[in-house]
């Protein structure tokens, strides 16, 4: 071990936020807005494929498919935003788990990378916010902008009540936890403590690059292990409510777990686009291809994950061949003239099949190219993911894929990226008194 400590290494790297990488976030956003009043336009005037309307002599009849199509590209575009929202604060929720697992777990390796996911948790004040705004604007019962009910079902006014022509027996025993206030409360508590939690174990990061010693290290221990206990049961929780109740009808046992496999296997991706770009510009040359090896295996391990899950949630569904489980997906592969039935098969080959062939071996996970070319399939298969898991039951019909989705993707996106950037140029770039950094400096030499 002589030699490794006469290998000298600058601890002190400072990101400075490439004007480049900002200048294209910002472009993305204006691009993504660009794109969506065109998908607007043309969905509002009949001109893209949502314009499924009669032929229609009268005027009253325009009238009336004028307002159904401006219902139709209000209602997608609110869709949209709330699976985009949802998609990358489960990046950026599990950026913050990924520090604390490596806190809890003593975990050395990953101590040279620490500041990459930790930055993640500055985007979640920001979807908090829209969070909390698209569901009091869309996701409560707007009858009188939607021409029916809101982005969920179980919000519509009278669902509860017997003598209400909106009565429903399944989802009036449901409303002691699908409700508005009981809804908003759990909304608010989860980025609230998310956030808090984020804060307190970056803060004594921070510290512990000043002061060093272990007495910091062991209360972010502690600290990260609060945070994985609440995250366990606030991750199931939030994916109940925020995509889940999107069917309220249907219900299954593993949700939860598929959810978060899908918000990991997107999150290590990212994590590994990060490091990759930030050595190709030049900084963390600490950081070897055992590392890359690591995140790698990461991605190919939990892809395999969440095929097992979407496998134990499917096939026993499917063959246990329950009514109120079954029609789920019975809906995806029949319903809606079989428009998502294809996506079905293609969000299965693209988040398994792809992962599972490209990183079989080893030298495929130590290959810059290779992996970001993997990373990218992942992100964009687990935003299929999370898409498939609602729009069939918030849209019918009206859902699809076209200018307006890639333009929210690129809004969503441009923004997570500046605001990743902005935080990561505002702290050292690596933990320099981490206790566990020296195993990091010399990982599997």
């Amino acid at each position: 071990m002589a030699e490794h400590h006469s290998v000298s290494y600058n601890l002190d790297e400072q990101y400075i936020f490439d004007p480049r990488i900002r200048r294209n976030a910002i472009i993305a956003v204006v691009v993504g807005f660009a794109l969506v009043i065109l998908g607007i336009i043309l969905a509002a005037t009949g001109g893209g494929h949502e314009a499924h309307g009669e032929h229609a002599g009268a005027a009253a009849e325009h009238a009336g498919a004028a307002a159904e199509h401006g219902a139709s590209w209000l209602k997608r575009l609110f869709a949209n935003l709330w699976i985009n929202n949802v998609y990358f604060t489960g990046i950026a929720l599990c950026g913050v788990f990924f520090v604390a697992v490596q806190y809890a777990a003593w975990a050395g390796w990953s101590s040279l990378i620490l500041r990459i996911p930790m930055a993640f948790g500055f985007f979640l004040p920001v979807s908090g916010v829209l969070m909390v705004v698209y569901f009091l604007l869309a996701g409560a019962d707007v009858a009188h902008i939607f021409h029916g009910h809101g982005l969920f079902h179980w919000t519509v006014e009278g669902i509860a009540d017997e003598h209400s022509p909106n009565f429903d027996e399944v989802l009036a025993s449901k409303t002691w936890y699908l409700n508005f206030g009981f809804f908003m409360a759990r909304m608010v508590v989860y980025f609230v403590v998310w956030f808090v939690l984020f804060t307190i174990i970056r803060k004594r990061s921070l510290q512990e690059d000043i002061e060093g010693g272990l007495e910091i290290y062991d209360r972010n221990i502690v600290f990260s292990a609060i945070f994985i206990i609440f995250f366990a049961v606030t991750s199931v929780m939030a994916a109940w409510d925020w995509s889940m109740s999107a069917d309220p009808h249907w219900f299954s046992t593993m949700y939860g777990w598929y959810t978060f496999a899908s918000w990991w296997v997107a999150c290590l991706a990212t994590i590994t686009l990060a490091t990759i770009y930030l050595k190709e510009q030049g900084y963390l040359k600490m950081v070897n291809s055992n590392h890359l090896h690591d995140l790698g295996k990461f991605m190919f391990a939990f892809s395999i994950f969440w095929t097992y899950v979407w496998f134990a949630q499917f096939m026993l569904i499917y063959y246990a061949n329950i009514p109120e489980e079954t029609n789920h997906f019975n809906e995806v592969f029949e319903g809606f003239g079989g428009k998502y039935k294809g996506m079905f098969f293609v969000n299965l080959l693209v988040n398994f099949l792809f992962p599972f062939l490209a990183l079989m071996t080893r030298e495929s996970k130590r290959k810059m190219t290779f992996l970001k070319l993997v990373a990218w399939g992942i992100l964009a298969g687990h935003w299929l993911d999370f898409y498939l898991n609602m729009t069939p039951f918030m849209l019918g019909d009206d859902g699809g894929i076209g200018f307006m989705e890639l333009g929210v993707i690129a809004i969503y996106a441009g923004v997570f990226v500046f605001i990743i950037g902005t935080f990561l140029a505002k702290a050292p770039l690596i933990a320099k008194n981490h206790p566990m950094l020296e195993e990091s400096l010399h990982h599997n030499q």
